[in-house]
């Protein structure tokens, strides 16, 4: 995956957007102001940083030497990965695709239901 493909891939959600916060290096991706993935776009090595449930970020940890524990964020939700094509594409937009959900899933009913969100796991 390269940098365009995570950028598109991290604004393929609905109300997704990229925000440079910090500078204008690094892309900040959020839903509704809450942030769902990070990175630094020219990095090299590409990274993106993600939300995950705890018990599945240790298991992609212990699964994948490129996903460690989030770079400067909580560790316990937060991993990130180097994008060395050791971790398939499909992996990887399904890690973002996890973490947008994890972040929607969180804002208040009338929101996730103006950005059309349905969570099938979860019966809502």
């Amino acid at each position: 995956m390269i940098a365009e493909e995570l950028r598109a891939a991290c604004l393929a959600f609905a109300g997704a957007g990229e925000e440079f916060p910090f500078d204008e290096s690094n892309s900040v991706f959020k839903v509704a102001g809450k942030i769902f993935a990070l990175s630094r776009l020219d990095g090299n090595p590409l990274r993106v940083s993600l939300k995950c449930d705890p018990d599945l970020a240790v298991q992609l940890r212990m699964s994948h030497p490129a996903i460690t524990a989030g770079y400067h964020l909580n560790k316990r939700h937060w991993n990130t990965v180097v994008l060395d094509g050791s971790v398939p594409d499909e992996t990887v937009r399904e890690m973002i695709e996890d973490s947008y959900d994890l972040v929607v899933a969180r804002l208040p009913k009338a929101q996730r239901e103006r950005l059309g969100w349905v969570a099938l796991s979860r019966g809502e």
